[in-house]
Parts: C-alpha cells; sequence; structure tokens
C-alpha cells in the first residue's frame, strides 16, 4: 500500500504542479488552449485522487470483513 500512495502522490503533484503552470502560461500570454490544459490537468488530478479515496476506504472495507472474527 506504500508503494500506491507514492505513486499517487507523485503523480498527484505532478498533474497539480502541470495544472498550475499552464494556468499561468494561460495568464502570462493570454492563450486559450493553455487554460483548456490546465482545466483537463486539473480534472485528471480531481480524477487521481478520487481514485486514491475509493481504494483507501475500500480496502479498509474489505479488510475489516475478511478480519471480522480473528481476533
Amino acid at each position: 500500500m506504500l508503494i500506491f500512495r507514492w505513486v499517487i502522490g507523485v503523480l498527484s503533484a505532478l498533474f497539480a504542479v502541470g495544472a498550475a503552470f499552464s494556468f499561468v502560461v494561460f495568464i502570462s500570454f493570454d492563450a486559450p488552449v493553455w487554460l483548456e490544459r490546465s482545466r483537463r490537468l486539473r480534472h485528471w488530478l480531481w480524477l487521481l485522487l478520487l481514485f486514491w479515496f475509493n481504494v483507501e476506504v475500500w480496502g479498509r472495507v474489505i479488510w475489516a470483513l475478511f478480519h471480522w472474527n480473528s481476533g
């Protein structure tokens, strides 16, 4: 699970930096294509974070169900 969290964290950071950079380029040069790129990266970041949250929550649910009467 530790590797999964690191992968999600690194990918999230890359998407966040890419979205911020794209937005800065849009603000600097008023190029609408960079705003669209920023939005697209933000959407991918949101999707990735929701996937991470679901894996964490449902992983705990499944773990609890399997270990319900073991202790």
